[in-house]
């Protein structure tokens, strides 16, 4: 008898195999894979990349290719992972954040008119479905040290029509959550967690994402770890969604009800008040293995970017025009995915848009992430009032264009910080001294 085989179900062993996977990766492949993940050029590069090759060939010969490249042991790996880091049962790898958002969005049975509070900064992807269906974003205005949800503007905003607020920890700096729950509790209404930068962050000693009704992280490749450049997590504190959760990630297949002369079901996702259609956001080995191998090493990377970050802060101290990164405290510790930089423009001379020039001219990176979600071309021509809506945000008025920005703090030498640090400083004693 052959091994069992898989072909979206397992078949169990057979004599006449239908292999789950149609066209394997040759030794030819993994070379141009492994050329892609390790580049470089010159004699010795060549030399090396020919040794392998010649050892990679010997390996052809006596080894045998995975039985499915889907959805098997590495994913299952990989969230078991991911649920011993952050405490909880029910992680579930699905293609990006963002699909990890639907599944949330989907539970809540969302239709067109309903509300969904969401901070007025943020990225798109956190409010694209709910737009999308035709529900009201209502846009909460920011915390100014944080640039997070203010809670405070959240409570003024809800009404009977709330059905969702989600909170993005931007930055990985976690967003106050208690007065949130809280509200949330209230008013009946769910909270899902963008957590996207926030893997491995604390609030008040709780995991970030571990919180609200559901959270779902990102792996996107410019995140603190990856999973091959794409992948999301998606967790719930839903009583008796987590089981459910795996069928919402690949279109309700229900094996423990099988139709007549067939080998499953497909079945409707238990939503909140009914039932909800699943779509497929299926992930794959490499990326499971991927995913595995980085959460291992998450604190060692989040250590890293917090010495940055405090380097960073010792050096902006010498300048009270500058207001540094928040560092929480023993219970409240950011991942530092990005450092928030932001300046007093009465103390700096000027508003954060000529700090910008001055240090792109002098080689520095820096992105404000992200600019106010209703200024986008999307949500006006939906029918949004941008200036109205910016009325109801002061703060994320005053903060994108007149005080924040993001620099960067990983992948830096010791020399480019000390650089950045120096180009920062000497930038705002231009402005102050008028130049």
């Amino acid at each position: 008898m052959g091994k069992s085989t898989d072909f979206r179900y397992n078949t169990g062993a057979t004599r006449v195999p239908w292999a789950a996977v149609g066209e394997n990766y040759n030794a030819a492949d993994l070379m141009e894979i492994i050329r892609f993940l390790m580049q470089g050029e010159g004699k010795e590069y060549d030399d090396a990349i020919n040794a392998v090759w010649e050892q990679v060939k010997k390996l052809d010969k006596v080894s045998t290719p995975p039985g499915k490249l889907s959805l098997a042991s590495q994913v299952e790996g990989a969230e078991q992972a991911c649920n011993e880091y952050l405490g909880t049962t029910t992680s579930t790898f699905v293609t990006n954040c963002t699909a990890g958002f639907e599944i949330a969005y989907k539970y809540a049975n969302l239709k067109a008119g309903d509300e969904v509070i969401v901070p007025a900064i943020t990225f798109v992807a956190t409010m694209a479905y709910p737009l999308a269906i035709g529900c009201k974003l209502v846009f909460a205005d920011v915390d100014p040290k944080t640039i997070n949800m203010d809670p405070a503007d959240v409570a003024r905003k809800i009404t009977d029509k709330t059905k969702m607020i989600v909170p993005v920890h931007i930055g990985g700096y976690p967003v106050d959550m208690d007065p949130i729950m809280e509200l949330a509790k209230k008013h009946n209404i769910l909270v899902l967690e963008d957590a996207a930068h926030a893997f491995g962050a604390l609030y008040k000693g709780k995991k970030v994402g571990t919180i609200g009704d559901f959270a779902s992280f990102s792996f996107h490749e410019v995140k603190n770890i990856t999973s091959f450049g794409e992948g999301g997590i998606v967790t719930t504190n839903v009583p008796n969604f987590g089981p459910e959760m795996k069928r919402a990630r690949f279109l309700g297949l229900d094996f423990s009800a099988p139709i007549d002369k067939w080998l499953y079901n497909i079945t409707p996702i238990p939503g909140k008040e009914k039932p909800f259609v699943a779509s497929n956001y299926s992930t794959t080995e490499i990326q499971g293995l991927g995913l595995k191998l980085q959460v291992a090493r998450n604190e060692q990377i989040i250590a890293e970017r917090r010495r940055a970050a405090e380097y960073l802060n010792k050096r902006f101290a010498e300048n009270d025009a500058l207001i540094p990164q928040p560092l929480g405290d023993d219970k409240t510790v950011p991942t530092l995915h990005l450092y928030l930089l932001q300046i007093d423009p009465a103390k700096a001379g000027g508003d954060i848009q000529t700090l910008k020039k001055k240090l792109a001219a002098k080689g520095v990176t820096e992105i404000a992430h992200f600019g106010p979600l209703y200024r986008f071309k999307v949500v006006q021509d939906m029918g949004y009032d941008s200036d109205e809506i910016a009325k109801t945000c002061p703060n994320c008025e005053e903060v994108f264009y007149k005080r924040y920005t993001h620099l960067p703090l990983y992948g830096l030498s010791d020399e480019q910080l000390e650089y950045m640090a120096d180009a920062v400083l000497e930038s705002v004693a231009e402005m102050q001294a008028g130049k």
